[in-house]
């Protein structure tokens, strides 16, 4: 069964144009052309096709509130974003809106023809350049953490979380690293203060968790 695809985009000529292109591939078929958001919507309900592919500025209803219209009406029907916007709002805006790939115009036919089949699989679809701004934006987000492990710890406190982590016993660290038991119970005590961390338990967890000791089975 052929791809059922809807295409939205207020320039006629555009839409002619991926038209053409995307009934070359036997997989897919084009059931419908519509110039601006509510028709898109109107239409989806009409023609029930699998995938939307949809412009972002359009008169009369833009393609994000469109996007969103047809996502929460008709959960079946996927929505790949096609725009020559690629700027973080719009980005950020139709994916949350329910779409789950977004192409700028200017790509190439086979990367089109690829995000339109993983979209239409349920998988998200970004080209490069949309997914590095996006994880550009993720770490901007990130807040730092006040006192980093590899800041606030030690090279020797580091080792010895990691031996603690990894199941070893105060014996065992202190012939392993060539010290006092009583120098890796003042080492332990200094980490669990500076961690503000007081167990076994929490000291492992966390060290997988900053990488300092791998997950264990």
């Amino acid at each position: 069964m052929k791809l059922r695809i809807l295409l939205v985009d207020d320039h006629t000529i555009l839409r002619e144009g991926l038209r053409s292109l995307i009934e070359k591939d036997p997989l897919t078929v084009v059931v419908g052309e519509a110039g601006n958001g509510a028709e898109a919507v109107r239409l989806t309900g009409e023609l029930r096709p699998d995938l939307v592919i949809m412009d972002l500025t359009m008169p009369v209803m833009n393609g994000i509130d469109a996007t969103r219209e047809i996502t929460g009406r008709y959960p079946e029907t996927r929505v790949l974003a096609l725009s020559m916007e690629s700027d973080r709002y719009f980005v950020v805006e139709v994916l949350k809106a329910g779409a789950t790939g977004y192409l700028l115009k200017d790509t190439a036919f086979a990367e089109l023809l690829e995000g339109v089949h993983a979209v239409a699989r349920g998988e998200t679809f970004l080209p490069r350049k949309i997914a590095t701004l996006l994880v550009k934006e993720f770490l901007q987000c990130i807040p730092e953490e006040v006192s980093p492990v590899y800041e606030n710890l030690t090279s020797r406190e580091r080792e010895i979380l990691q031996l603690v982590a990894d199941g070893k016993s105060t014996k065992e660290i202190a012939f392993q690293l060539g010290i006092s038991i009583k120098t890796v119970e003042n080492q332990r005590y200094a980490i669990m203060q500076k961690l503000q961390l007081f167990s076994i338990a929490e000291l492992t967890k966390y060290a997988v968790r900053h990488g300092l000791s791998p997950l264990t089975t």
